[in-house]
């Protein structure tokens, strides 16, 4: 029996529900064409960094100062900023040969904290060619001053100044810390991002004992970290109108399953294939495949969100149900 793994994402349709996300796989048009050789159904570029964008507009500005005030005769001697030419040329001209290089969707991706002028590069990305925009928001709400409802408000415009600038369609990727996430996410739907990515994977500093200093500390993920993004994909199936992208600990073809089966329209790798390379999309292809062949599953829009929260036997398992079952039932030599 043939199954058919198609599936829409951001009203993309794709092969299959493997994506690459965005990580230094992405970074290159030689490791991109690996990736499309691999079978993958998208790619996600890396981010583009707000202060990447400011830095050089600011740097662009420092220059045309220099000398302004020696005489009066400097003023307006330097074109205005709009006339300069500024701004992130090289990620442009990435997306730009990934488009040329690649029949595969092309996202590109926007990692900023702030709604303001930066935001506006995301017609340039529109016009570079992306087929879409994943906006990714790094916030770190670190001032006792910051109240929740701000700092959901602080997304909420972000992605509304990032939406309105393009016709194509833009996924914000969602950190796990909203304290009502089903809210949220609806919100962040109506102001207007067409997908939701589930969870932006925080790094934390750690500290150096040896050199007595704070110092980044990558760690990959592993599968033991799907369960908070499958978890939410569920609850949020049917409930949102955005398309649902799970990343963050999917690893085997069993992963891949387990977040379909939530409501999962697509699946991103980026740790799984740091690990095991672009040929990883194979296996992962052929064993959600052959799993769904053996249980007479005839294609992917059939198996997803069959166990979301609204379609499974037992709800009640995706909340408080499941938190008092787990702890009950742990066993160990010293219980």
């Amino acid at each position: 029996m043939s199954v058919d793994l198609r599936t829409r994402y951001l009203g993309l349709e794709l092969p299959h529900p493997i994506v690459a996300s965005a990580s230094p796989l992405t970074g290159s048009i030689d490791s991109l064409k690996r990736l499309q050789a691999a079978g993958v159904a998208a790619v996600v570029l890396p981010s583009l960094f707000e202060e990447q964008i400011v830095h050089d507009e600011m740097a662009a500005h420092h220059l045309m100062l220099q000398g302004a005030d020696l005489s009066p005769e400097a003023h307006g001697f330097f074109p205005e900023m709009q006339n300069f030419p500024t701004g992130p040329d090289a990620y442009l001209a990435l997306i730009g040969d990934a488009k040329k290089a690649l029949s595969v969707p092309v996202i590109a991706s926007l990692n900023g904290c702030t709604p303001g002028g930066w935001t506006g590069i995301a017609r340039k990305i529109e016009d570079a060619g992306a087929d879409a925009i994943e906006l990714n928001v790094y916030f770190l709400a670190a001032s006792v001053d910051d109240t929740s409802a701000a700092v959901e408000q602080r997304y909420i415009e972000l992605v509304e100044s990032v939406a309105k600038q393009v016709r194509i369609p833009v996924a914000v990727k969602v950190p796990p810390y909203f304290s009502a996430m089903a809210n949220m996410a609806s919100r962040l739907s109506n102001a207007g991002a067409s997908g939701l990515v589930l969870f932006n994977r925080f790094l934390q500093p750690d500290i150096d004992l040896e050199e007595l200093d704070v110092a980044p500390h990558l760690v990959l993920s592993t599968s033991d970290e799907l369960r908070l993004a499958l978890r939410w994909i569920a609850i949020l199936r049917g409930r949102v109108g955005a398309s649902l992208a799970a990343t963050g600990g999917a690893h085997t073809a069993d992963d891949v399953t387990k977040l379909l089966l939530a409501g999962a329209d697509c699946v991103m790798l980026a740790s799984s294939l740091l690990i095991k390379g672009p040929a990883h999309i194979t296996t992962l292809v052929s064993g959600l495949q052959a799993w769904m062949t053996e249980r007479d599953y005839v294609s992917v829009a059939q198996l997803k969100g069959s166990l979301s929260q609204q379609s499974c036997p037992d709800p009640s398992a995706f909340e408080r149900a499941n938190y008092m079952k787990t702890l009950k039932s742990y066993t160990s030599e010293f219980v």
